[in-house]
């Protein structure tokens, strides 16, 4: 799939759920409306994440927490590709940001996530008329894209040399020293850092209720599905309210 037909099916996938070409997305909200189960672990693996698809609605996602929080947003958007763009997808184990052209599907996955996440549109709104002009955008500009987008330093560059609004030493450059640079213009190092987080999003909670009352799984194993989501029951009394 060309990178212009895949800006077009980003841009319109934006569009489809409410956001401009200029917004930055919270995209574990958009999960929710979605109606993706999402499955946040840390993995062992070198693996980003993976997707499954089972019939048109029913979709999961796997995404990697030990990596840090910016690559994961990647991934997320890779996986949605993967959900709802691919014509006939089942399941697939990504390595994402690689943009690797010897597999198709999963280099398109990546351009696609690439202009998801970060639209050509809302770059330039944030790029200084000076800076534009002269070609030259400077590393705290950079920065402030990157975290208005919760993005990654190598996608950001990566896109940004993809838009010729960067040259090649200027991302060499840009890519060394990369939570310092953060850190010297007064920003977070969250978006640079494994969370390691353990999370489910989605109707996961719900789907389990719906087994224990019709007595497909035993209330032990009930509350051992609630448990793998991240609920302490320890904290509930013997009627089921909070201890004081």
């Amino acid at each position: 799939m060309s990178p212009l037909v895949l800006e077009k099916y980003a841009s319109q996938f934006r569009a489809e759920n409410g956001y401009s070409n200029q917004e930055s997305i919270h995209l574990k909200s958009l999960l929710h409306k979605l109606g993706v189960l999402a499955v946040f672990r840390p993995l062992e693996m070198e693996v980003s994440g993976m997707a499954i698809k089972v019939g048109e609605s029913n979709r999961f996602m796997l995404i990697n927490t030990n990596r840090t929080l910016g690559h994961q947003h990647f991934t997320i958007c890779h996986e949605l590709y993967h959900l709802f763009i691919q014509k006939e997808f089942n399941s697939q184990v990504c390595h994402v940001g690689l943009f690797n052209k010897k597999d198709k599907e999963e280099y398109s996955a990546d351009i696609f996530a690439s202009k998801f996440l970060i639209p050509e549109e809302g770059i330039l709104s944030l790029i200084p008329d000076s800076e534009l002009s002269n070609s030259k955008v400077t590393l705290a500009t950079v920065l402030k894209i990157e975290q208005y987008f919760s993005c990654s330093r190598r996608a950001l560059i990566n896109r940004l040399t993809d838009l010729k609004l960067i040259d090649k030493n200027q991302a060499e450059d840009y890519c060394i020293a990369v939570r310092t640079s953060a850190m010297n213009h007064g920003y977070s190092l969250k978006l640079y850092e494994k969370d390691r987080q353990h999370e489910i999003l989605g109707d996961y909670g719900d789907l389990a209720r719906k087994l224990f009352e019709k007595e497909r799984i035993s209330e032990s194993h009930y509350y051992g599905l609630l448990e793998d989501i991240g609920l302490d029951f320890s904290v509930l009394g013997n009627n089921g309210d909070e201890k004081e």
